[in-house]
């Protein structure tokens, strides 16, 4: 009876200090399941703040993009200053609409968070080189933060929920995002979408001509009603229509056949008016190579009057002609020799009355839309454009 009310009184102590040390073991696992679940919670918390982050900066830096249009190129309406002044103010908009890590709102500070410069491709190295501060600019970096202690801006460490029980009150985040003017290496259709490529063609000695400031100045385009009037803006002009050139043959500067090599007027109308469309890009290959040149395409000395109210029509919106190089034969049997393409926009018409008064007077233009191919090529002056790309 002893050794029984004995060998009870000792199970039942072991039976109470297994259950002490379960209760320890679940309070153990209880903080440990605690301090999983805060730390799940933080970083989810974290990776929505970083996302959050990474969106805004790339519409900020996408917006501010936009604006290097304005001062890049032979048409360029603002100075590199302006151009610096719209592209911050832009991001900063941009950023402002786009909620973060609780606040209704991104925040950047345009001197500290956005660098602009001039990135170009180096043949040698065969990579994009950046030089910032370098002007005209043509790529814009938007850095986005959330690590300046103490600042009642938006740009303070995020603050965490369930972290400061077991570590850091705060987590520390910065993002950036660049965005760059890239040159284009082709065109190809798309579905609703035509490519605005010019059936006329100029001498590139011309062109080159008017690179170097040799042309006159006699009509202005207004960027932001799309007109174009009488007056300087400081964008030289030169006439695409054909003219007495020695050391071309007679009629020179004309037609191009983007297509069938028996182009009708009515082809040719709508090539003005709608740009290149896929039957016409077939004899290509359906995308227009600007690196494959030398390329060598029919055409017709001399340009219509029967397309003058086509031509009227697009005065003032942007196109892509090609520039030749050397043209051989007469009339419909022309061939030119195409070694570039180049952006530009017909200001003035006139194709009536004497040979001698008519006039098709070009501008150099910024072109880009969403049928322009980006290449790893040098990018200059007169290139043409692809839409606004995150590069980094």
């Amino acid at each position: 009876m002893n050794i029984f009310h004995t060998n009870l009184k000792q199970s039942q102590k072991e039976q109470q200090s297994r259950q002490g040390s379960v209760m320890i073991l679940t309070i153990g696992l209880m903080i440990m399941l605690f301090a999983f679940t805060a730390l799940a919670v933080d970083i989810g918390y974290i990776t929505l703040t970083r996302a959050q982050l990474q969106k805004s900066a790339d519409a900020a830096a996408l917006a501010a993009n936009l604006e290097l249009y304005s001062g890049w190129g032979l048409s360029a309406t603002k100075t590199s200053a302006e151009v610096a002044a719209a592209a911050k103010s832009a991001a900063v908009a941009v950023a402002a609409q786009n909620e973060a890590g609780g606040l209704s709102g991104t925040y950047i500070d345009p001197n500290v968070d956005i660098r602009l410069g001039q990135r170009q491709w180096d043949d040698v190295a065969l990579q994009w080189g950046i030089t910032w501060g370098a002007t005209p600019y043509n790529v814009v970096e938007v850095t986005v933060r959330r690590d300046n202690y103490g600042s009642a801006n938006g740009d303070a460490p995020l603050d965490l929920w369930f972290a400061p029980v077991i570590g850091p009150e705060n987590a520390v985040l910065k993002v950036s995002s660049m965005v760059a003017l890239r040159p284009a290496s082709s065109v190809r259709k798309l579905p609703g979408k035509n490519v605005g490529v010019l059936p006329y063609t100029l001498d590139v000695d011309t062109w080159n001509d008017l690179l170097a400031g040799n042309g006159q100045d006699n009509y202005s385009y207004n960027e932001a009603t799309g007109a174009v009037t009488n007056g300087s803006d400081g964008v030289l002009e030169v006439d695409l229509y054909p003219y007495g050139n020695q050391n071309l043959p007679p009629g020179n500067r004309g037609t191009v056949d983007f297509g069938h090599a028996g182009n009708s007027t009515a082809d040719i109308s709508r090539q003005i008016v709608h740009g290149l469309n896929d039957s016409d890009l077939s004899y290509f290959g359906g995308e227009l190579d600007f690196e494959a040149v030398p390329m060598t395409i029919n055409g017709d000395t001399g340009i219509s009057a029967g397309v003058k109210d086509e031509l009227e029509s697009i005065k003032g919106q942007p196109r892509m002609i090609p520039l030749f190089s050397a043209v051989s034969g007469p009339g419909n049997n022309a061939m030119y020799t195409i070694v570039k393409f180049v952006p530009i926009r017909i200001v003035y018409v006139k194709l009536t009355g004497k040979p001698s008064g008519k006039k098709v007077y070009i501008q150099p233009a910024t072109f880009t839309d969403c049928t322009v191919v980006p290449g790893d090529i040098e990018i200059t002056e007169d290139s043409i454009l692809s839409p606004s790309s995150i590069v980094q």
